[in-house]
């Protein structure tokens, strides 16, 4: 399978995506993982060995664990957020479950929602792009460790594309 297909594959997945989220600020084993978002060791294992192949997550070391050996994953962000390819129909139908869920586990003290379709000059355009692109970077420099003191649980869902006339 060629690359952009495999990392397409893995990245099409809900419970990747939280993984992809988890794995941005901290490096964490399969185990790890597991517990914070409450599915099975053997679960999570899989998945993780998917991102991997697709490189979507990198090993970034290896503790032994009772006399075994457990990789320790990160997700390599910042390579993500290079521009590339279109998302395809499957990403965005995983983003969108993923909005969902997020939306229904969302706090009721601040959102932030904007769904347009608009004409705007391409100055506008620019620098609205701009400061999405350093939204992104902005949560993702900042992301922590789970539950990591002075911290809170967000969620930061961004899909801006110019539109066919």
């Amino acid at each position: 399978m060629d690359e952009p297909v495999q990392a397409l594959r893995a990245t099409a997945h809900p419970l990747r995506l939280r993984m992809l989220s988890l794995l941005t600020g901290a490096e964490l084993s399969a185990a790890e993982v597991a517990r914070e978002l409450d599915i099975t060791h053997a679960n999570a294992s899989y998945h993780l060995r998917v991102l991997a192949r697709a490189g979507e997550v990198v090993v970034a070391g290896e503790e032994r664990v009772r006399g075994g050996t457990a990789k320790r994953y990160r997700h390599p962000w910042r390579e993500g957020l290079k521009p590339a390819g279109a998302p395809r129909d499957i990403e965005v139908r995983a983003m969108g479950q993923e909005l969902v869920r997020r939306w229904e586990d969302r706090t009721k003290d601040r959102a932030q929602l904007c769904d347009a379709e608009l004409w705007v000059s391409e100055e506008a355009w620019a620098e609205a792009m701009t400061l999405v692109q350093r939204a992104a970077e902005l949560v993702h420099e900042e992301a922590r460790p789970p539950r990591s003191e002075g911290t809170r649980k967000v969620a930061l869902t961004i899909a801006a594309f110019g539109m066919e006339p």
